[in-house]
């Protein structure tokens, strides 16, 4: 029996290591549609449709979408106004969430990068658990 419980045991890591070490070229993608259709409606200010792509979380914090365009428009000028964007590698963070990497140059001319945190929803679609913007190292000098 305690064999049995050990393979067992054996068997979940490997099948949870495995799952966690890769996403599907589909779940890329989907990143990828997420944020690019977010960004386009901040460039348009539509507030309901930037909205409609945070998770539950997000949503629970902000209980409306203009109170979520209130607080983008504060703390996230170069997600909400971005010159260009860039997308890199999507992968986990080290507590195991998917993530999105976005190379942004913002409004001011100076590069960022977003950590985009992404959440499977019950239906199987991805939403934007979270956003990390971090000031990159300035490389043009």
């Amino acid at each position: 029996m305690r064999l049995i419980m050990c393979l067992i045991a054996v068997f979940l890591t490997l099948a949870l290591s495995a799952r966690a070490d890769s996403l599907s070229a589909e779940d890329e993608a989907s990143f990828r549609d997420v944020i690019a259709d977010q960004i386009a409606a901040f460039r348009a200010d539509d507030a309901a449709r930037a909205y409609s792509h945070a998770a539950p979380v997000i949503r629970q914090i902000f209980p409306d979408a203009e109170r979520f365009m209130g607080m983008v428009r504060q703390a996230y000028q170069p997600v909400y106004r971005p010159q260009s964007y860039d997308f890199g590698k999507a992968g986990f963070s080290a507590s195991g969430r998917p993530i999105q990497r976005v190379t942004i140059v913002g409004p001011d001319g100076l590069t960022y990068e977003a950590i985009y945190t992404m959440e499977r929803q019950p239906d199987g679609t991805w939403q934007i658990n979270g956003c990390a913007l971090v000031r990159s190292p300035d490389i043009n000098a």
